[in-house]
């Protein structure tokens, strides 16, 4: 019996890129590998990357820290409170609710930790959750991670991936426990619009569930689309963990800081077992994020900046043949139809092989991923640099269009 043998089912199947070829650029070195081989990324959602990005206020804060002497210390297992002030009016400011940064926020080292830390508490051997397909990799993983099976529910492209309830009503068994959504949505950028927020929180209501809202993309919304907050609506706040973060609109990935709110019967359980599961965030980014927090102006300069990305992204790839495209509605994201060139597999390989640069296979985002490609065209500070690697995919795609006879 080897030692996979003793482990625990759901992890032993896990490949971390030692053993075998992993393709996921957020696996093991994979990435790591490209980038010395002089591969350019555009598969971490990390705005801006690889290029130094902190702005100067947040610099300063740290800096003024450091010398002070107090980043070598913890911070709470629940966070530094200073941070946990400031995102609690910010959190306010966006959606009305009143909350306490002693009862109703916790800050995590990342929203990826904190996104299966939400979940944790509720899920146990068999029950079910319902994931939006396509969606967020570890939306697909984590309910499995904690002995519970993962229920995808397709969106559809034509329906701009809006919501059909009957699609979620037709999958609903007396195992069902919980609904996890990204929203917007990773890898489609789609802001899921009132009618499909209230229906699904309809959906929730109606069945006694548990709705996890990762948010991690919601500071930057284009074309002045309403952003509705689940927790906000009448009914949810009992029943809804929302999960943020300061790496995307912030542009912060490397400071590693996320944060859960939800309601103090929830926020109970998750203090009780931080200190065992979170540990404590940075105390040093700690800082850095609370200041970045409170400078207004790096988010509207990060806004401008992603809203011209967006509109490069969409003039450039969708001019390649057999291509198509929606502009995207938020965040840092492309998502591209590439069904009518080849395999989303094969189209990817042929962009790092042609191109010399890493996009996401969309396959990874679930099953109706097949045929597209998730692009982080907020990579690159330089607007003219990250416009020349678009272009070198676009070329690459209409090479490979030409052989297909696509054109």
């Amino acid at each position: 019996m080897g030692i996979r043998d003793r482990m625990h089912e759901n992890f032993s199947g896990l490949r971390g890129g030692l053993f075998s070829e992993v393709a996921r650029a957020d696996v093991g070195e994979a990435a790591e590998k490209l980038m010395r081989r002089g591969i350019d990324i555009m598969a971490w959602a990390d705005p801006f990357f690889p290029d130094p990005s902190i702005p100067e206020s947040v610099k300063r804060a740290m800096i003024e820290a450091v010398e002070e002497g107090f980043p070598s210390h913890y911070s709470m297992p629940i966070g530094l409170y200073d941070l946990r002030k400031v995102i609690a009016d910010k959190i306010h400011s966006r959606t009305g609710l009143e909350i306490d940064p002693g009862r109703n926020l916790i800050v995590t080292p990342g929203s990826d930790s904190g996104l299966l830390y939400a979940m944790m508490p509720f899920i146990r051997g068999g029950d079910e959750v319902m994931v939006t397909d396509p969606s967020y990799p570890s939306n697909f993983l984590n309910p499995e991670l904690l002995g519970g099976v993962t229920v995808p529910v397709p969106i559809y492209a034509e329906d701009n991936y809006q919501v059909r309830i009957s699609e979620f009503e037709k999958r609903l068994t007396d195992k069902t426990k919980m609904l996890l959504i990204t929203h917007p949505n990773n890898p489609t950028t789609t802001v899921f619009r009132r009618d499909s927020i209230t229906g699904l929180c309809g959906f929730v209501k109606d069945n006694d569930l548990v709705l996890v809202s990762d948010q991690a993309f919601e500071d930057h919304i284009f074309d002045d689309i309403e952003f509705v907050h689940p927790a906000a609506l009448p009914g949810m706040w009992e029943r809804t963990l929302t999960v943020c973060s300061v790496s995307k609109g912030l542009g912060l990935s490397g400071f590693r800081i996320g944060y859960i709110y939800a309601q103090d019967e929830i926020m109970d359980v998750l203090y009780g077992g931080a200190v065992n599961v979170l540990g404590a965030a940075s105390t040093i980014t700690s800082i850095g994020a609370a200041a970045a927090l409170r400078d207004e102006e790096i988010l509207k300069d990060n806004f401008r900046r992603f809203e011209r990305r967006r509109r490069a992204a969409h003039a450039i790839l969708s001019s390649a043949p057999g291509v198509r495209m929606m502009k995207p509605e938020s965040g840092i994201l492309s998502w591209i139809d590439v069904s009518r060139i080849g395999a989303s597999a094969e189209v990817a390989k042929y962009i790092l092989d042609e191109a010399g640069i890493l996009v996401n296979d969309g396959r990874a985002y679930g099953a109706r991923g097949e045929g597209w490609l998730r692009i982080v065209s907020a990579c690159f500070r330089d607007d003219e640099q990250a416009a020349e690697r678009l272009m070198r995919i676009r070329d690459a795609l209409t090479r490979l269009a030409q052989k297909k006879g696509v054109i």
